[in-house]
């Protein structure tokens, strides 16, 4: 209980890690385009990005999977970038459209978790049951998520019920922003990737 207590506080620290903001951004693009009204399909898109990094972060722990740090350091912005793009297009949500989020979230935690796969690994060492401790990590992973996201719905309620911004407004400035942060930070890593 004591390991899943520690491993729990490590994951949900490693998301809201300001210094990492990385993971932070990624989080706010893909419940950006919501308001608190819409939490049902900001919980199933966390979720599906949830799934989607919790396998890749178990394959690549237990070596079935390898990374390549610099190619996922680079993919990490440009799944931001394109989720920023996506909140900026799509004007009206649609149910088709609501599925495919919920993919590309799914798709896109994929890269995530082989992004945190490092950071665990070596908080991991060598040690010999790693199933408890990638379990606790995960958790505390969605943890950190969850207050994210309750976060961006919090100001989203205020901002757009309370101080009467339009929707859109709201929506094109937290994605665009997103969007110009997240270019420059892929612009940063595309060198890492040039021989």
């Amino acid at each position: 209980m004591q390991d899943f207590s520690l491993y729990f506080q490590l994951g949900w620290q490693h998301i809201l890690d300001w210094q990492g903001y990385d993971h932070i951004l990624f989080v706010i693009a893909l419940c950006g385009a919501y308001t608190f009204t819409d939490w049902k399909k900001v919980l199933i898109l966390v979720t599906a990005f949830t799934l989607g990094h919790s396998l890749t972060l178990a394959l690549s722990i237990f070596k079935v999977i390898s990374v390549n740090t610099p190619l996922i350091e680079f993919l990490i912005p440009v799944t931001i970038l394109i989720t920023a793009i996506s909140n900026i297009l799509s004007k009206r949500q649609k149910p088709k459209g609501q599925r495919f989020k919920y993919t590309i979230a799914l798709f896109f935690g994929l890269i995530h978790g082989l992004g945190f796969s490092n950071y665990l690994r070596s908080l991991l060492g060598k040690s010999s049951s790693i199933t408890a401790e990638l379990f606790a990590f995960n958790v505390g992973l969605e943890f950190g998520q969850l207050i994210i996201v309750a976060g961006v719905l919090i100001l989203s309620f205020i901002l757009i019920w309370i101080v009467k911004i339009k929707r859109w407004d709201y929506n094109f400035f937290v994605s665009s922003a997103i969007f110009g942060i997240s270019f420059v930070m892929a612009a940063e890593r595309l060198p890492a990737l040039l021989p």
